[in-house]
């Protein structure tokens, strides 16, 4: 009995620990969306908040919900607490210090990077 409440309870913590978000992106990133505005956000395990030029800053709960790695190229997928979903998406199979935040239509909404505001066009950019 207390070997399957152990399973039990470990399995539980497993799936609590799978929802959190991944340390890939975790952490401070400076964002731009199609307009060229500027964004500050921040990830944290359960929770982001986007900051934007004017000092507003706005707080959201999340839960991680799947992983994605095709060719190299990973996607985190997150859902929003009221129930709106987007995608992490680390193009550069070499470089998780940049990427794009995409809609749930796959459309991207901002460009991330962990050191500077980038442009789309700057992370496709040919080497």
């Amino acid at each position: 009995m207390n070997r399957i409440l152990f399973l039990f309870a470990s399995l539980i913590v497993i799936m609590l620990a799978a929802c959190s978000g991944s340390k890939t992106y975790r952490g401070s990133w400076k964002a731009a969306d199609a307009n060229g505005q500027r964004f500050e956000l921040f990830f944290d395990a359960k929770s982001f908040s986007i900051k934007d030029t004017a000092g507003g800053k706005k707080q959201y709960d999340y839960t991680q919900n799947s992983i994605s790695i095709e060719n190299s190229v990973e996607t985190y997928g997150i859902e929003l607490a009221d129930g709106r979903s987007y995608q992490i998406n680390f193009p550069n199979s070499s470089d998780e210090t940049v990427g794009l935040i995409k809609d749930g239509n796959g459309m991207p909404i901002y460009t991330i990077s962990r050191n500077g505001y980038l442009n789309y066009g700057d992370i496709f950019k040919l080497k």
